[in-house]
């Protein structure tokens, strides 16, 4: 009875269960890192576009040409195209308020079979330092 007992009670041979239970947690994390990476270095980017944007417009004073432009170019260079939404348009005097938005969807997910979209957004606020006469 008692070597019965022992034998219940050890952990010999345990490995073998618990090895591949190991694995398949270890294989589904990395999964997911996987397809989650993408959208990380998306809102990265996006954040960084629209710090950019915000930038430009403190500079010029205005929403205008300038904005556009600089868009274009980080469109080209990122490869992402945010909706930019503003709060202001044309010229802003010295020391006047705007905000940028940029919003743009990813899909996140495994593929087709479970994939679905995560709107990402950036905002950001400046003040223009152009004193309009």
């Amino acid at each position: 009875m008692n070597k019965l007992k022992n034998l219940l009670k050890s952990n010999k041979g345990s490995a073998i269960f618990e090895a591949p239970a190991m694995l398949l947690i270890a294989v589904m994390i990395i999964s997911i890192a996987l397809y989650s990476f993408p959208a990380i270095i998306a809102k990265q980017q996006l954040e960084t576009y629209a710090t950019e944007l915000k930038r430009t417009a403190e500079l010029s004073g205005m929403i205008g040409p300038e904005t556009t432009e600089k868009a274009q170019k980080l469109s080209e260079q990122t490869g992402i195209h945010p909706d930019i939404t503003w709060s202001k348009t044309g010229k802003i005097q010295l020391d006047g308020e705007f905000t940028v938005t940029c919003t743009v969807v990813k899909d996140i997910g495994f593929g087709t079979l479970g994939s679905f979209p995560i709107p990402l957004t950036a905002q950001k606020t400046g003040r223009s330092e152009v004193y309009w006469k």
